[in-house]
């Protein structure tokens, strides 16, 4: 089986943006609240960081289950790992995640500015500076065998969509309108010239976008 190049649980609002302008530390979403955007994933009973024992089962559910599955190395931009912009002046700096990142695999961040690998708990982060097709050879490599996950964000699913190189999506749509950010698309049809399209609605209000390459 080849290895596939997957974008999972990529939340974006009914009109398309994913995240806000102006990220700093204490907003990783920037002007946009992440609540709107992610609170249905937080609901499931499957969510990673969940503490009790509740949430909901079902569709939105299923997905919070499969982000795991067979994936065996992320790739990010920049900005999914933290705000700095230009060279890194803060190496003690190691993402918004602390001591246990939620990846649990290699993780290849997309940067002009290289800096030494890092690795917490079970998650080792890679800076490289390179294009995207050799990073997801890397990534592959790195894989062992597993699938390839495409965190984000918008810039860089948006490079690797333009290149050629992503297999599947899910878009989770939320029912919010945010008018200003970042925009993964104008419209789903933007992608059919490239992939299939399945729509699937969900009790939550959620309408989740499954795209595979045709």
């Amino acid at each position: 089986m080849p290895q596939l190049l997957r974008v999972q649980n990529f939340t974006v609002s009914s009109d398309g943006i994913a995240a806000g302008e102006n990220q700093t530390l204490e907003r990783p979403f920037g002007h946009v609240d992440p609540e709107r955007l992610f609170s249905w994933a937080g609901a499931t009973a499957s969510w990673p960081m969940r503490t009790d024992d509740g949430g909901s089962r079902g569709l939105d559910d299923y997905f919070t289950r499969d982000f795991a599955r067979n994936i065996g190395a992320e790739i990010m931009g920049r900005n999914k790992f933290g705000p700095q912009r230009g060279p890194w002046e803060n190496h003690e700096w190691q993402g918004w995640w602390g001591e246990k990142p939620p990846f649990h695999t290699p993780v290849f961040v997309m940067t002009h500015h290289k800096r030494p690998a890092i690795t917490l708990s079970d998650t080792t982060f890679h800076f490289v500076d390179d294009d995207p097709a050799t990073v997801l050879d890397r990534a592959r490599e790195a894989a062992d065998g597993k699938d390839v996950r495409l965190g984000g964000g918008v810039t860089t699913i948006r490079e690797f969509l333009d290149a050629g190189l992503v297999d599947t999506l899910h878009v989770a749509v939320a029912p919010v309108k945010l008018g200003t950010g970042l925009r993964l698309w104008e419209s789903p049809d933007d992608l059919r010239d490239r992939y299939h399209l399945d729509v699937v609605p969900s009790p939550s209000g959620m309408t989740h976008h499954l795209f595979w390459r045709k």
